[in-house]
């Protein structure tokens, strides 16, 4: 009776302090629902336009997981290392308690320990790491709050989503991208368990900083595993046996885009605040195709290793001295000096780094690369190595590798496509490279350097360089607005100018320095006539008259200096800003902004901006009725209608459908009546709906809301210069773009003075692409580097991706155009007698076609004018 009594007691006692407790700690308690309500700390994640991730941007690392997507072996692995009892207990196991009671009465102190994961949840969110009695007692009540508001499944998640890992990495999914660069779904057992090790100390666990603390910790998490049933022995055994990763990944961005991150990341603090960008977790989508930025990528890099390899090899990035024999032994036994030495060295423009281990006979050479893998340098890979002397010079091709290099020479090496390595060299010049879509100026790739950790300055939008004979084609847009013609004469003549804004005296001179009088306006862009075109400018357009024009589209007064300069692309520029101008030719004649972000998403998944941009859209606009049509097709016959509802253009090719309509007349064009009687079927819509495309006289409702494009030049003029480039590339200085087999190609080559810019611009109907190359320090580029051989290359081999099965598609010839057949030599129309030799096609707009004063003498086909003299 007495025990029982004093059990009794005990129990009332004990259960009268706990709810002594509970009422002595409940006001400071906060209410555990409150957890849903507390942001974690999310970085700012970029995208591109289709999904692939960019960067993160943030101090801490995280990645949200739902409990469903946490594999069965990262639960038991956190289950084992931390809580055995978690999903049996209801918050707050006993045996824990009793475990720190004991070692509160033996030591006299608070100790750690003894805390289940969900009492964890409750301190990191709510309270302090005090090793305090009430601070305790608060633990213990906040958890059972979390168990009865809360599934086990949603606190292990919240768990898992919140907890410091070490290494900037917050959360399990984040940790496990840190520290073994995997997505949390393609871990194994030993990894899960080194994460779980990593929790209750994590700067002294992570692999990382203490591979042995981390092996140990999971040598224990594992057995724990087994002990709990959660593996077997074989499984066991062979996650024991799992070699321990102990290196640093960084985040798996799926796309290098740096430049463009780094604008976002400027827009996004301009937007909410520094802090509210690193940490809420907002989503950024940009206009990117990672297809296209992958290209840009690809083709900078390797069009500037091209452009340094001409240059001279410069030598290799350090020596070092040792025993020949040293180099020759494993990997595994030179000295640990030299192995930390190589790890020392970073790997810029993905190039890789090697020291060279000996010289052979065939003129190879022998390396060892930075990963401790031996391999070689056949001569094809080292013979370009004609010594650099200065950015003008280079010495003689090399004739042996002893000519080249040395053993101990730690050098760049990079892959080449037939297979083994090629000697290269740190570019010291740079690119930037950016595309546009014409139609709403998109930016869908854009690369500002060569790399981003060599230099953070974004080239594309941030440095203004001299455009050169890229500019032309907008000298030549004013002066077709002016009333010249293509086939305007213009003469390419010394032009000696008295100035005080350029030289007391300018003397423009042709880059091959030759001069080739009268030339009509064509042939002098085609040809890139500086002559040319400063007298087109001066004489035939004027200098106010110029700059009224190219204002609109997107210049600013860097660009547009008030001489005769200004026809040579004497003013200063961004890529970025040739591209916005060069979109204008490319979509018809509109003016389009160059954007990056699409779209910003807040951290619960709510759209927080959308990018509006003005559209080019010509069946948007008020107007004519007349129905939009991509590819001309041949007419609709129905059975049961006397009308005719199509177009009456052929189709390319033979058709008896065509032929048949053809032997009955033209049709009329009755879209809208079709529809507006009722008298077309449902079948009848069905085929119709392919082809029927309403513009804003007759269907006005569809386009309401869209924000139009403002048009600065007429679509004759755009079509004009467009026609014009394209012999740029058919046969002018961009000739080496034929290699691409298109027929939709437009662009300009373009070179500064003293060939310190390289420039090519180019574009069809649905992309616009330029490219320039020069060095930070404004200095020359070296002897023959000129926009058509420095730029282009690079241009084209962006295009050869960004075009693989895009089919041909370029600006049809708007009304008001008309084709004259005209004299070569004096652009005015030719008669029918004219000399064949001397005679081709020229477009005019309608009201410009040339009068010229013909000689309407007839010509004597029978040669009798002997005889009529002899009468006289």
């Amino acid at each position: 009776m007495l025990l029982a009594g004093l059990g009794v007691t005990g129990t009332v006692v004990a259960a009268a302090t706990v709810i002594g407790a509970y009422f002595y700690v409940s006001p400071s308690l906060p209410k555990a629902e409150t957890i849903r309500e507390i942001p974690l700390q999310i970085p700012l994640r970029i995208f591109s336009r289709d999904g692939r991730l960019i960067e993160e941007v943030g101090e801490r690392r995280r990645i949200l997981v739902t409990y469903d997507e946490l594999p069965p072996y990262v639960v038991d692995a956190f289950v084992s290392a931390e809580d055995g009892r978690f999903f049996e207990h209801p918050g707050i196991d006993y045996q824990g308690i009793l475990r720190a009671l004991m070692l509160l009465i033996k030591s006299g102190e608070i100790s750690g320990g003894g805390s289940t994961i969900t009492q964890q949840l409750a301190r990191d969110y709510f309270l302090t790491r005090e090793q305090l009695f009430t601070r305790k007692l608060r633990e213990a009540f906040l958890a059972w709050q979390i168990e009865q508001t809360f599934t086990k499944e949603e606190i292990m998640a919240l768990f898992l989503n919140k907890m410091f890992f070490g290494q900037r990495a917050y959360g399990v999914a984040a940790a496990a991208q840190v520290y073994f660069g995997k997505s949390l779904q393609d871990i194994n057992i030993a990894e899960a368990a080194t994460l779980a090790g990593v929790l209750p100390a994590p700067s002294e666990y992570n692999p990382v900083r203490s591979p042995a603390n981390s092996g140990m910790r999971r040598r224990y998490v594992l057995n724990r595993m087994n002990d709990l049933g959660y593996i077997d022995d074989q499984q066991l055994e062979v996650a024991m046996a799992y070699p321990l990763e102990s290196r640093l990944h960084g985040t798996k961005n799926e796309l290098s885009a740096p430049y463009v991150a780094e604008m976002v990341r400027r827009e996004m603090i301009t937007r909410y605040g520094e802090q509210a960008t690193y940490s809420a977790g907002y989503s950024v989508i940009t206009t990117l195709d990672s297809r296209l930025q992958s290209a840009g990528n690809y083709a900078v890099k390797n069009g500037l290793l091209e452009f340094t390899r001409r240059r001279g090899y410069r030598g290799p990035i350090d020596s070092v001295e040792l025993e020949p024999e040293v180099l020759l032994l494993p990997y595994a036994d030179w000295p640990e000096e030299l192995r930390r030495q190589l790890q020392d060295y970073s790997n810029p423009a993905d190039l890789k780094v090697a020291i060279v281990t000996a010289l052979n006979a065939d003129n190879s050479a022998d390396i060892m690369l930075q990963e401790g893998i031996p391999s070689s340098i056949a001569w094809h890979g080292i013979s370009w190595a004609r010594p650099y002397i200065d950015r003008e010079t280079r010495g003689p091709a090399p004739q042996s590798v002893e000519d080249v290099l040395a053993v101990g020479n730690i050098i760049y090496v990079m892959p080449i496509t037939v297979g083994g390595w090629a000697l290269a060299q740190l570019p010291t010049a740079q690119s930037a490279l950016v595309s546009v879509d014409p139609l709403d100026g998109a930016i869908t790739s854009l690369v500002g350097g060569l790399d981003f950790s060599l230099s953070k300055f974004n080239r594309a939008n941030q440095s203004a360089r001299q455009p050169g004979s890229s500019f032309k084609p907008f000298i030549y847009s004013a002066a077709l607005e002016a009333g010249n013609t293509l086939a305007t004469i213009v003469l390419d003549a010394p032009v000696v100018i008295n100035s005080s804004e350029l030289e007391q005296l300018w003397r423009p001179v042709n880059y091959s320095g030759r001069f080739y009088g009268e030339q009509r306006v064509r042939e002098a862009m085609v040809r890139s006539m500086n002559l040319a075109s400063v007298r087109l400018l001066l004489n035939n357009t004027g200098i106010r008259n110029a700059v009224n024009h190219l204002s609109p589209f997107g210049f600013n007064d860097a660009a547009l200096p008030r001489n005769g300069s200004l026809a040579l692309g004497g003013g200063n520029a961004s890529p970025l800003d040739m591209a916005q101008a060069y979109a204008t030719f490319a979509n018809g004649g509109y003016a389009v902004k160059p954007y990056v972000i699409d779209a910003i998403i807040g951290p619960t998944g709510e759209s927080l901006y959308r990018a509006e941009p003005f559209v080019v859209c010509p069946k948007c606009e008020p107007g004519d009725a007349r129905p939009v049509q991509a590819e001309p097709q041949f007419p609709i016959h129905f059975a049961q209608s006397d009308k005719v509802i199509g177009i009456d253009e052929q189709p390319a090719g033979d058709s008896e459908e065509y032929d048949e309509f053809a032997a009955t007349g033209e049709p009329e064009v009755i879209y809208d009546e079709a529809f507006s009687d009722g008298s077309v079927s449902l079948e009848q819509m069905a085929i119709l709906g392919e082809t029927y495309q309403p513009d804003a006289k007759i269907a006005p409702e569809l386009f309401e809301g869209v924000k139009l494009a403002k048009r600065i030049i007429s679509p004759q003029n755009a079509f004009l210069i467009q026609d014009a480039m394209r012999d740029v590339v058919r046969r002018g200085t961009g000739v080496r773009a034929r290699v691409l087999g298109r027929t939709d190609l437009s662009g300009k080559t373009g070179t500064s003075n003293d060939r310190r810019d390289a420039w090519f611009a180019g574009f069809n109907a649905d992309m616009v692409g330029v490219v320039w190359v020069g060095y930070d320090d404004d200095s020359a580029l070296g002897p023959r580097e000129e926009g058509s051989r420095t730029a282009l290359p690079i241009w084209i081999e962006f295009m050869r991706i960004a075009f693989k099965g895009v089919p041909n598609h370029r600006m049809d010839m708007p009304e008001g155009i008309v084709t004259v057949r005209i004299s070569k030599t004096t652009g005015c129309p030719a008669s029918a007698s004219h000399p064949p030799e001397d005679v081709m096609f020229e477009h005019f707009r309608e009201e410009f076609v040339p009068e010229c004063e013909t000689d309407d003498v007839v010509p004597d086909i029978f040669n009798t004018s002997n005889e009529s003299e002899d009468l006289f």
